[in-house]
């Protein structure tokens, strides 16, 4: 009787556990399925995009050709239309945003992490995370109503008078003081972008481990020394990635530059002269579209913008992959 029962236990136990591994094998199932369907799910709707794109901006690229990137002209009336003009202050105004937000950024970033008193990071955190949580269209009327008057009658002039007759340089700050214009532009993007660098940065350069910092600091290095060939070799791929993202929002940025930027579809050597981008055509434009043309022409800079977003973040791949070859040769 005895040899019954414990064979009976015997086989209650392996049917339990059989019935926990189906059961860990069905939710690992379900999981790995969940997993792999959000995965296609990105992929559909990436596809989804580029081809409603494609096919909006057929009719445009149909009439005009490849000469729809290289025309400045834009005429709704004689329905005329190029590109150039949005994609010339895109670039622009996203260069001038990184230019400005991408050291003083990283400033901040090791500011907080490695000579700021302690009582003051947290505080200093959060005012800087804070700025990323303003909504961008608070950035554009800030900017309009306050950041572009002050810029009218500082910035601007002191530019027009200190590089005037300067080769290259008078040309690059010519003309009246606007306030508004691509350099407007570009600076209201920087203090938009700031927050995304600076609170990657300083979360990258928190995981360098303390003990190659101690060690620097034992061998006789200064702070400056220790970060620039201790702290930021260390988490130079993260870094990039930072910054990419942020050159990312500054590209694709729409009612703060339309609020600032002067809307204007002419290119002009002038960084205070009145610009368009390719996101605030699109915005001011698209409800007035009125002919097919008209609105593939839309289109097609969207188009251009996914297409040169696209090729930023390629360009953003391809870097990252090198700098790992190479830390890992």
């Amino acid at each position: 009787m005895v040899s019954i029962a414990e064979a009976d236990t015997e086989d209650l136990s392996r049917e339990s556990r059989q019935r926990a591994v189906r059961r860990f094998a069905t939710s690992d199932a379900v999981f790995k399925n969940l997993t792999r369907g959000a995965a296609i799910l990105v992929l559909v709707v990436l596809a989804g995009v580029a081809f409603s794109l494609v096919t909006g901006s057929f009719l445009a690229f149909k009439t005009f050709g490849l000469g729809f990137l290289t025309t400045e002209s834009w005429n709704p009336v004689k329905e005329n239309f190029g590109a150039l003009a949005p994609i010339y202050g895109t670039i622009v105004t996203s260069i001038i945003a990184m230019v400005f937000a991408v050291p003083i950024g990283i400033g901040i970033a090791i500011f907080l992490t490695e000579t700021c008193p302690r009582p003051l990071r947290r505080p200093i955190g959060i005012a800087v995370e804070l700025l990323a949580g303003i909504p961008s269209i608070i950035y554009g009327i800030w900017g309009l109503f306050v950041f572009s008057p002050f810029l009218q009658r500082t910035l601007q002039p002191f530019l027009i008078d200190t590089f005037h007759g300067i080769p290259f340089l008078s040309s690059l700050f010519a003309g009246p003081p606007y306030g508004i214009g691509v350099l407007t532009a570009g600076l209201i993007l920087a203090i938009m972008v700031l927050p995304f660098i600076t609170s990657i940065a300083r979360d990258v350069f928190a995981t360098v481990p303390a003990v190659l910092k101690e060690s620097a600091y034992g061998l006789g290095m200064t702070t400056w020394e220790v970060t620039t060939k201790i702290v930021i070799p260390y988490t130079r791929v993260a870094l990039i990635g930072g910054i990419m993202l942020g050159l990312g929002r500054a590209l694709g940025e729409t009612m703060a530059v339309t609020f600032v930027i002067g809307n204007a579809h002419r290119i002009t050597p002038s960084l205070l002269a009145p610009g368009t981008t390719i996101s605030a055509s699109i915005a001011n434009e698209f409800t007035e579209a009125t002919g097919d043309l008209y609105t593939s022409s839309l289109i097609a800079l969207g188009l251009v913008l996914f297409v040169i977003t696209f090729i930023v973040l390629a360009i953003a791949r391809l870097m990252l992959a090198q700098m790992k070859k190479k830390a890992g040769g």
